[in-house]
């Protein structure tokens, strides 16, 4: 049996493939980043996910993809904590661009971004990856990611910044207890799944101008920092993966358009092209 999985910091998208290659079960658990998180976090994870549990004695090879995971340490700790529970299997750890790079273009060369939680883009020449900086994660870097977002968010509101029906609106949405966020942000684990849960927030209002604006803003820091730099051919092929890209694809044209760039495709969830890819490829 073969699982293959999507990771990432909020959710980690898992299915089981038999030997024949066709589909046992799908299931999904909490984000695997092992940047972020302690052995013991990812390992309480894996086993707080039944499915996963019920097949550990059957997988022969695990193929996970997931942020996080550029870094050969942290990559290194997710491989032992899956092979401490899948124990006859070969385990294979990839970081999230390789996924999203297989789930669009395939084996063809292109340019494939991620705005989710968090943010990357790489260039992809057929065979290998290129970037235009390391991912140095949500404090530094993330333009125009679920992260990015909130902690905009937040900034404006306490500084405020923010139009009094927005703020009206986000202080009916969220616990905004200044205790409650600063322990979320700086005490609890996982802060930046806590910033990336205020994006929905932008999901549901973005019609109004502050937020199109905010949007635009980060969209285009994105661009200058990690999509301009590649200086490829105009023609190059250019994807956006993850749901941030896909709720917001209107702007994200229009901002595109505007460094005379155009999205050939935007993929909310690539699992599903990801394992189509494993059953046409040998690995």
């Amino acid at each position: 049996m073969i699982l293959i999985a999507d990771g990432g910091s909020t959710k980690a998208d898992w299915i089981a493939l038999n030997d024949h290659k066709k589909e046992v079960f799908r299931t999904t658990s909490l984000g695997l980043n092992p940047s972020v998180l302690t052995k013991e976090e990812m390992l309480r994870t894996i086993n707080n996910t039944e499915e996963l549990l019920s097949i550990q004695n059957e997988v022969q090879q695990i193929h996970f993809y997931g942020a996080g995971c550029g870094s050969p340490k942290a990559a290194e700790n997710l491989q032992q904590v899956l092979k401490s529970i899948f124990e006859k299997a070969t385990v294979f750890v990839s970081e999230d661009t390789l996924a999203a790079v297989y789930a669009s273009s395939g084996n063809n060369p292109s340019i494939v971004c991620i705005l989710g939680t968090g943010s990357n883009s790489c260039y992809f020449d057929g065979k290998k990856m290129t970037t235009t900086a390391p991912s140095l994660g949500y404090t530094l870097m993330d333009e125009a990611s679920g992260n990015y977002f909130g902690k905009q968010l937040l900034r404006d509101y306490y500084y405020k910044k923010m139009p009094k029906k927005i703020a009206t609106a986000f202080e009916s949405s969220f616990e905004l207890d200044t205790d409650i966020v600063k322990m979320n942000l700086y005490r609890k684990p996982n802060a930046n799944m806590y910033l990336a849960s205020f994006a929905r927030f932008m999901f549901e209002h973005k019609e109004e101008k502050y937020i199109r604006k905010m949007i635009k803003k980060g969209l285009q820091d994105f661009f200058y920092y990690r999509v301009l730099p590649f200086k490829k051919d105009i023609k190059t092929p250019i994807y956006f993966i993850g749901s941030v890209a896909y709720y917001f694809r209107d702007i994200l044209e229009k901002v595109a358009a505007k460094n005379n760039l155009v999205i050939t495709d935007v993929i909310q969830r690539p699992i599903d092209n990801l394992v189509e890819f494993h059953r046409n490829n040998n690995f």
